[in-house]
């Protein structure tokens, strides 16, 4: 199991946005279809006040939803994913 899991849609712009910043970094993720998976959806929501905003990010513990290139980078750094 990989620290970061991202939650989105395949059809969804800024899910693949970031799943492609995540592999120019190198970054390894495990990738969550919230299509596919009602359980995931679930817990989507209830990270987002009722609302299945994707990409939602799990980065060992702390919860990005929908986050820029560059918040995406900081956070990784913060938890010492990125040199």
């Amino acid at each position: 199991m990989e620290p970061i899991k991202v939650y989105g849609a395949d059809w969804c712009g800024s899910t693949r946005r970031t799943l492609s910043h995540l592999d120019q970094l190198g970054v390894k993720y495990d990738y969550i279809n919230v299509d596919r998976d009602g359980d995931a959806s679930e817990w989507v929501k209830r990270q987002n006040d009722g609302k299945e905003r994707k990409p939602t990010i799990d980065i060992c513990g702390r919860i990005l939803t929908s986050p820029s290139n560059q918040q995406l980078e900081e956070a990784l750094r913060t938890q010492r994913l990125l040199g």
